[in-house]
């Protein structure tokens, strides 16, 4: 890992961009947050000291999150690649952070009507095995609120 110091307000990783380090909170504080289509930002994490914060996107695959230092803070800094080379089996911790943090991403910034449209695409099958009670707590939406979206949507077709 390679240490730096960054200024308060210096900004690590845009959303968009392709960025594959890790960053290690040695002193300081970082937070990792989206801005959605009307604006609105919607804070993921807080890094204090001892704190890992990346955003959990693949290699060459474009990040969700920016990462900015809210004070002045001491990083380690690490490549993905790195890590992936030292220790093969945090691979499959990626792809786990990965799915965490779409999900609470979705959570936070996403209608009623896209978590469950987002809930058919990633669980085509799973709709017919489930009672809807569950797919409305799985979405944070009361079952009322989901049978309303689904009214709506069936009235689209």
């Amino acid at each position: 890992m390679k240490k730096i110091a960054i200024k308060k307000g210096t900004v690590l990783q845009r959303k968009g961009e392709t960025n594959s380090k890790v960053y290690f909170v040695e002193n300081g504080l970082l937070r990792s947050y989206t801005i959605d289509e009307k604006g609105k930002e919607h804070i993921y994490m807080f890094g204090p000291e001892n704190w890992l914060v990346t955003d959990s996107c693949e290699p060459d695959t474009p990040c969700q999150l920016f990462i900015d230092a809210i004070e002045d803070t001491v990083l380690n800094v690490a490549s993905k690649e790195e890590m992936l080379k030292e220790t093969p089996d945090i691979k499959a911790l990626f792809r786990r952070l990965n799915s965490m943090q779409n999900r609470i991403i979705m959570l936070m910034s996403s209608s009623a009507k896209e978590r469950y449209e987002h809930f058919i695409d990633t669980y085509p099958n799973i709709i017919q095995r489930v009672p809807l009670r569950m797919v409305a707590s799985y979405l944070g939406i009361t079952p009322e609120a989901l049978s309303r979206v689904r009214n709506e949507l069936s009235q689209k077709k």
